[in-house]
């Protein structure tokens, strides 16, 4: 990291629950059934191949849903702690699961897509990530370690760079390939070309031995329950109600 690439601070969730998490995140690593990388070798998890062979007909949905011209909101109009992120409504997010809570009008326009992602064991988080050419997300680390990221890259740029850092490696995304990350390391994302970055955006359960499995588990419901999820909830049913007829 240089001198001038400060991280941005970790999001509330980090505070939950009286200062559980944090706690529970020290032990994880020693925990995780995978070990604790940067980025994991998807073959891992045996459904990331079933999510690859799904890639056309959630291509097919992405596809109606840009052509639609239907409003998608910025990150930021979601969850307003990403204004640390992005402020400029250029990295959209088309929700169908937040930290367990269901968005159930984007599930119904996206039927294939919501089967395919029922593969995913302990599926948390689940939509689609779009970068407008030129879009970079600045260094910083993910709301909690009990989750791993996974994305499947639905429409890429040829050309550019156009990649993502975690730690102290760089991947790019390819069309219907999968990649597996832990997103607490430091990372940072851009598509410095002329066209949209689109991935499927998935966190689920980072598989763990028992007991710390269970309490994982736990402090996703907390995290499920808490003001930091209902208020992106509400902010985005008051974006909806604003920006659809």
């Amino acid at each position: 990291m240089s001198e001038r690439e400060e991280p941005v601070a970790p999001p509330r969730t980090l505070s939950i629950a009286g200062g559980l998490v944090p706690k529970v995140e020290r032990l994880i690593a020693k925990s995780s059934v995978h070990g604790d990388p940067a980025f994991y070798d998807p073959t891992l998890f045996e459904w990331t191949a079933k999510l690859e062979s799904a890639h056309p007909a959630i291509r097919a949905e992405l596809d109606a849903l840009l052509l639609s011209r239907q409003p998608i909101p910025g990150f930021e109009e979601i969850s307003h702690d990403q204004t640390k992120l992005t402020d400029d409504k250029r990295w959209q997010t088309y929700f169908l699961l937040g930290y367990g809570v269901p968005f159930e009008d984007n599930i119904t326009a996206c039927p294939q897509t919501w089967a395919a992602l029922q593969y995913v064991p302990g599926l948390v988080t689940a939509f689609f990530s779009i970068l407008a050419p030129g879009k970079s997300i600045p260094l910083h680390r993910g709301p909690y370690k009990g989750v791993l990221r996974y994305h499947l890259g639905m429409k890429v740029p040829p050309r550019g760079d156009i990649d993502i850092t975690v730690g102290n490696e760089t991947r790019g995304w390819e069309d219907g390939k999968s990649l597996v990350f832990d997103d607490t390391y430091l990372h940072k994302a851009r598509n410095l070309s002329g066209e949209e970055r689109v991935v499927l955006f998935v966190d689920f359960e980072r598989p763990l031995r028992a007991p710390l499995s269970w309490i994982n588990r736990g402090v996703l419901k907390l995290i499920a329950r808490s003001g930091f999820v209902q208020e992106a909830k509400s902010n985005y049913e008051e974006w909806r109600r604003a920006n659809t007829a």
